[in-house]
């Protein structure tokens, strides 16, 4: 874990480089300044020589501004170096879930990713910062004021440093316990951010089901749950600031009292008595930076560990070394002996065998549950099949760059997702390099322009948090529009109309019927109206492919489809 933290200051070495050499020039100044103290107040107050002082005063003078400087440099710039290491951190995580395959998502959180993404590295700057400055600086004050205070006063020195071995065993046994209560407030902090997450995305079915008290008492336990372990945090962390300040404050003590034995028998003088305090207060300096060095890394890096294991988990989907870009499509498809199943052990469908000639529009239809959704998702590799192999133009698709395989593919879903931004925005979404004009010619394509002009500022206008302010067949107009300005050869339309009313149903089948011309169109329906053109009909159950033909042909088998045709048929004409 330490080799990966410290991999990540080679970006900017340079800078830290001047942040660290401008920490060591620092600490040679203070420990030059307390000789020069010794000198005045035994020898040059005693004499009265007052050029000598007038001297000494300009020389510590300069050394306090060029000092100032220096701290200047350490202060700003190592802050700089922090920052830049924690936004380096950050992007490379979120660069990663980027990456990541819909069983992950499937298993995780939004809320809970967000805190890894913000909470968890929230104090890595500051470690970043001060870790390596705060141990180098530490480590020479300590080492310079000892040779000193040993060259001064010997048995002093002895006396000083005999509760030292007791302090270090203390703030060790003390600081494992503080990371360990730092990482259980991170989890806490996540959970806390899940329940506020799902909460306030689904504020509107909270309201709904009047369930506002049953999610503040969830709130409540989250946050409770949160709070003792802060508390629980905070009362190590009192243990370990008040005793290691007892620790201080009892070496000065014995300091002070075995330097009044040593002037008392002669073998000290009172300036270096003086100097020697200074000493010691610098040698103590040291050890409270590291005590605030030791909460800091106590924090940062229980939170570097919880990033780190996200880091370490593997895409499940990735391309292989030789993979190739899918170019000129023309959208034949074919799944050959496919099997699928979230779990190793439970398959959703068994040796799959279907041909999607170009261009034809194909219906899959049948029971909720038997994986209709789950069969066109293998197509852009969201999930990964379990057996078997799918081929677009005669290429498996595991032998292409799952950019190239995507890009070839748009998706239109019963639940639209829209970003929050202008409906120019997520119009774009579709092709990042697309003009004004594009966005207004697919919008007018997916029939969308006219009441896109209608609302209060046009194309500008914002849509709310996941398109709240329109309805669903506006947002489903937005989402037809982004799959026109796409252009693929392949599309998927997953049940895209079947939350509509019939007269926005109306207006998006003319839309997606615009859509699927000319290209490879895979459609999971729900009503089977709305199927009854399709080159092709699939119907799927727990058994897997039972009937495939036309419309026409299927009825005339008075199989699984027809069953469920006229089931559907009758229970619209009563309905």
């Amino acid at each position: 874990m330490l080799k990966k933290f410290l991999s990540y200051y080679r970006n900017h070495w340079q800078l830290f480089a001047v942040d660290i050499g401008c920490a060591i020039l620092m600490s040679g100044l203070d420990l030059i300044f307390p000789i020069y103290i010794q000198r005045l107040i035994d020898q040059y107050f005693p004499q009265r020589n007052l050029n000598m002082i007038i001297r000494i005063s300009v020389i510590l003078l300069i050394l306090y501004l060029v000092r100032f400087i220096f701290q200047y440099i350490v202060h700003y710039w190592g802050h700089v170096v922090g920052i830049r290491m924690e936004t380096d951190m950050r992007s490379e995580l979120f660069t990663h879930l980027q990456k990541l395959s819909f069983k992950f998502y499937d298993n995780n959180k939004v809320g809970y990713l967000m805190s890894r993404v913000i909470n968890d590295l929230n104090n890595i700057s500051e470690l970043a910062h001060h870790g390596p400055e705060d141990l180098l600086i530490s480590l020479m004050l300590l080492l310079g004021s000892f040779l000193i205070l040993l060259n001064m006063h010997v048995k002093l020195a002895l006396f000083t440093f005999a509760l030292i071995p007791v302090m270090f065993i203390f703030s060790l046994h003390l600081g494992e316990k503080m990371y360990h209560a730092f990482k259980v407030i991170r989890e806490r902090m996540a959970e806390v951010n899940t329940i506020i997450e799902d909460s306030l995305s689904g504020i509107r079915v909270v309201k709904s089901f009047t369930n506002e008290e049953y999610e503040n008492e969830k709130f409540c336990q989250g946050n409770h749950n949160y709070r003792r372990s802060r508390e629980s945090a905070m009362k190590n962390m009192a243990q370990f600031h008040s005793g290691m300040n007892l620790f201080i404050n009892l070496i000065k003590l014995s300091t002070l009292a075995a330097g009044g034995y040593f002037i008392y028998t002669g073998s000290l003088t009172v300036g270096q008595m003086v100097a020697f305090l200074f000493y010691v207060e610098m040698f103590m300096n040291p050890i409270k930076r590291l005590v605030n060095f030791n909460e800091q890394l106590q924090r940062g890096m229980s939170g570097f560990s919880r990033f780190k294991e996200l880091l370490e988990v593997d895409p499940e989907i990735t391309d292989l070394p030789e993979a190739v870009d899918l170019t000129d499509v023309k959208g034949l498809i074919n799944y050959e002996n496919v099997s699928f199943g979230y779990d190793n052990d439970e398959k959703v469908f068994r040796n799959i065998n279907l041909e999607i000639k170009p261009g034809k529009t194909v219906a899959f239809v049948g029971p909720s549950g038997v994986g209709k959704s789950t069969l066109t998702k293998l197509l852009p590799r969201f999930y990964e099949i379990s057996q078997g192999r799918i081929l677009i133009d005669n290429i498996d698709i595991k032998t292409v760059s799952l950019e190239s395989l995507r890009r070839n593919i748009a998706t239109v879903q019963q639940d639209v997702f829209l970003f929050n931004g202008t409906v120019e925005e997520n119009i774009a979404y579709g092709n990042a390099e697309a003009s004004k004009a594009d966005v207004i010619e697919a919008a007018r394509k997916a029939n969308a322009h006219e009441f896109i002009l209608n609302l209060q500022h046009g194309y500008e206008t914002d849509v709310g948090e996941h398109g709240v302010k329109l309805s669903g067949g506006q947002k489903q107009r937005i989402s037809i529009a982004r799959s026109f300005l796409k252009n693929p050869p392949i599309l998927i339309l997953d049940e895209a109309t079947s939350s509509l009313d019939n007269k926005s149903e109306k207006i998006i089948q003319q839309s997606l019927d615009k859509l699927a011309r000319g290209r490879t169109t895979l459609v999971i329906a729900h009503r089977l109206s709305t199927v009854i053109n399709a080159d092709q009909i699939i119907v799927l159950t727990e058994n897997g492919i039972v009937e495939r033909g036309t419309h026409r042909e299927l009825m005339e088998q008075q199989g699984e489809y027809a069953s469920l045709y006229n089931e559907q048929f009758s229970t619209e004409l009563a309905g």
